[in-house]
């Protein structure tokens, strides 16, 4: 909060002002935070509310290091395409933690997709192999874009292979790797679990999609689509056979891409280390080039609480905020 009042930073300043480095540094920093116990999320709150069959929650944590305190309220509305918006629909509150007041409320539909992106990205850049050349790309909607963005500037990835449940939206991401110079193939599945050296999965998907014995030593793979209980993008069998890495280790297991392989006895809570220990060099991340590695992005509330700090005070600096007071 400024002595004036509550800034406000709109969609189109959070564009304008927050890319993919500032995103991956938050991304990492508070990650890193929350391994060493500095920053912890809340309980997540997420439900169908019953009407346009949409789903809706609040993420919220604190992060002593960034001194970052607040909320992210929104979810899906999945009929919001037909409309000309955005499916995912969010708002971040931040708050000063020195006294509780309403710092900033700041638009969260563009943040959630780069933060995303970004958490993606810190995994390939710290767990994928150093030679890894082809990128695989599980799901083709809106996030997908910049999935594909953000990965492509952590190896020197020479190709692009794709599939997607609707084929007919796969030349729109197409022209995003020819944006970047990237040949770009539409592959079926086992094609591309044959050909990728990292796989992002970015689906609403509640059944697998790629399977165990597609994958290839090697390999490195994000999932970032499974964030709600019952959804899955991988079979149980790859979880389990991979080294599995998260954002929270307590999101994993209950609504990640892990919880199935937990349920199922497959793989033990205990076997799924935070990404910020490796980050933080408390754990060695890969050991072998022949060795599978998994992330699993359940999306954490800290993540949007950095972000949206970052685009404050960018926004603040630039004169890019509206100022009001309740």
């Amino acid at each position: 909060m400024t002595d004036a009042g509550i800034l406000v930073v709109s969609e189109d300043a959070c564009r304008e002002l927050v890319g993919r480095k500032a995103a991956f540094d938050a991304v990492e920093a508070v990650f890193a935070a929350m391994a060493r116990g500095d920053a912890y999320n809340f309980p997540v709150i997420r439900e169908a509310i019953g009407y346009a069959d949409a789903l809706y929650g609040f993420k919220s944590g604190f992060d002593r290091a960034g001194l970052a305190l607040g909320l992210k309220s929104g979810g899906y509305w999945p009929g919001n395409a037909a409309k000309g918006l955005t499916n995912h629909q969010s708002t971040v509150f931040l708050f000063d933690p020195d006294t509780g007041r309403l710092k900033a409320l700041v638009g969260g539909n563009y943040l959630t997709a780069v933060r995303t992106a970004a958490a993606s990205s810190v995994s390939i850049a710290h767990l994928a192999r150093p030679d890894a050349k082809v990128l695989g790309m599980v799901g083709a909607g809106h996030q997908s874009a910049f999935q594909l963005r953000a990965a492509a500037e952590q190896r020197a990835f020479e190709k692009v292979v794709a599939w997607n449940f609707h084929p007919e939206m796969l030349p729109a991401l197409g022209k995003v790797a020819a944006e970047i110079g990237l040949p770009f193939e539409a592959v079926e599945r086992e094609r591309l679990g044959a050909e990728a050296d990292v796989i992002i999965t970015i689906t609403s998907a509640f059944e697998p999609l790629m399977r165990r014995e597609w994958i290839r030593p090697g390999t490195h793979i994000a999932c970032m689509g499974t964030d709600t209980k019952g959804k899955q993008e991988v079979d149980a069998a790859l979880v389990a056979d991979a080294t599995v890495f998260t954002d929270e280790v307590a999101q994993s297991v209950t609504i990640g891409e892990a919880q199935h392989a937990v349920a199922q006895g497959l793989k033990a809570e205990a076997d799924i280390t935070p990404i910020g220990a490796v980050i933080n060099g408390a754990h060695p991340g890969r050991t072998s080039a022949e060795e599978i590695t998994l992330f699993d992005g359940t999306g954490v509330g800290l993540q949007d609480l950095a972000v949206a700090s970052v685009a404050a005070e960018l926004a603040k600096a630039a004169g890019r905020a509206q100022v009001v007071s309740l």
